[in-house]
């Protein structure tokens, strides 16, 4: 899965660069391991139904990264305002995805393309 920027420059979606559905499903994977093994996180998801958690995480990350699937979930406003989310818990989500990308082998150059393009949610996800 590790691509370099002028891979990027010259091919599709990063999606489809980064290996389509496969890889971000296994992105997501290992992602939900690390939050769920966070005391200062894990907290938000008692009771939740994680793999269908993930398979909605799945989809959204898939379309922010321009697969052509599109995310038919609830808004991210409407999906985390009752959940408490801190700034601080947003950069600790934000952390263990970059680690996840990192662990799946992307480069830092394309983390950061992603994380760039989640960072407007902040102000949806956080409510305190």
């Amino acid at each position: 899965m590790t691509h370099s920027p002028a891979q990027h420059a010259a091919t599709g979606s990063l999606f489809d660069q980064l290996g389509g559905e496969t890889a971000v499903a296994a992105v997501v994977d290992l992602f939900y391991g690390r939050v769920l093994a966070d005391e200062a996180l894990a907290g938000h998801f008692t009771g939740v139904d994680i793999d269908r958690l993930k398979r909605h995480q799945r989809r959204f990350i898939g379309q922010a990264l321009g697969a052509t699937r599109p995310y038919s979930g609830r808004s991210m406003r409407h999906a985390h305002r009752h959940l408490g989310i801190t700034d601080a818990d947003f950069d600790r989500v934000v952390a263990h995805l970059a680690a996840s990308l990192a662990e799946a082998g992307v480069d830092e150059a394309t983390i950061g393309t992603i994380a760039g393009k989640l960072a407007p949610l902040r102000a949806d996800i956080v409510t305190r």
